[in-house]
């Protein structure tokens, strides 16, 4: 270390070096973060507005509406800068601050899509205590604890990322600052850090991907025995949630555990531009197309609007 220039910068690789992409990315991802923006708002504003919406599945799809805003927001505004700017440079705060971010959007998220897999349970499976069970305090602590989980979650990674020092010019092979890449290009010893990155992504996130799904097996297990009609309900009102939660861990799961993960290719930043910036985009569509009561309402206020 007595010899090795300590780094205050770090560069970022971005999605392409070519000069003449830069313009036309900033475009469309400037398109994505609006519609991003604009979808997942008016997600939020009809479950405020509309009666029929304030129920818990619909509070906790109005939360993880606004987890995807924050998600594209940690990212997609700093890509939209680099592309502008054609630098890519970040200095090692905002790199970490943007790090603890990621962490806690993406951990409340994966959290959040658990408890909804719970309230699914319990809709399906014990529907006359329903209302007991899945009542608003049970909800707001639910989504209080899970927030509470990710900010401890996100300061602890940070905390041992703060310890580390920074000496070596390699580029982060991505487009934000990503925890394992960063782990990587650090000239301190960081096996703590990786140890823990492996430790906790294996308890928590294996916990976490448990408790998401082992609740639809006794789900699909309910659903086997009702009938044709309401087996026909009952999938609709899974499919959406298990449509996000396909997409996203596979995103997830393809960017962290695929067996070249040290080899960053393109494709592996194809993949973090899905969960970071796509999969925000897609769920309020997902949620909209396939929610009959979200379409009515939907239909109603834009009739409002019509007469005003």
């Amino acid at each position: 270390m007595e010899n090795q220039t300590i780094l205050n910068m770090l560069v970022l690789s971005g999605l392409s070096d070519l000069p003449s992409l830069q313009l036309p990315l900033f475009l469309v991802f400037l398109l994505v973060y609006l519609m991003t923006l604009t979808g997942n708002l008016l997600i939020v504003l009809l479950i405020c507005t509309d009666s029929h919406l304030q129920t818990p599945m619909y509070f906790f799809l109005g939360t993880l509406a606004c987890l995807d805003m924050g998600c594209s927001s940690v990212t997609i505004p700093r890509m939209l800068f680099d592309f502008h700017t054609q630098k890519r440079l970040i200095s090692i705060p905002a790199c970490i601050t943007q790090i603890y971010f990621i962490v806690f959007f993406v951990s409340s998220e994966i959290s959040l899509l658990a408890v909804m897999s719970y309230d699914r349970y319990v809709a399906i499976c014990r529907p006359l205590h329903y209302t007991q069970i899945m009542h608003w305090k049970t909800c707001i602590l639910l989504v209080l604890g899970v927030l509470i989980f990710s900010m401890l979650y996100s300061l602890v990674h940070v905390l041992l990322l703060l310890k580390l020092t920074f000496c070596r010019l390699t580029p982060l092979q991505s487009f934000f600052c990503d925890l394992p890449q960063l782990v990587l290009v650090s000239c301190s010893d960081t096996s703590i850090n990786v140890l823990l990155i492996h430790i906790l992504a294996i308890l928590v996130g294996g916990g976490i991907f448990a408790l998401t799904f082992c609740p639809y097996i006794i789900i699909l297990n309910t659903i086997m025995k009702m009938s044709k009609a309401m087996r026909s309900k009952a999938f609709s009102t899974c499919s959406s949630h298990l449509t996000v939660v396909f997409i996203f861990y596979g995103t997830c799961f393809f960017s962290y555990f695929h067996p070249k993960v040290k080899e960053i290719t393109a494709v592996d930043k194809v993949s973090s531009v899905f969960y970071t910036a796509l999969t925000p985009l897609v769920n309020p569509l997902i949620y909209s197309l396939r929610n009959k009561i979200i379409k009515i309402s939907l239909k109603r206020v834009v009739r409002r609007l019509i007469q005003i």
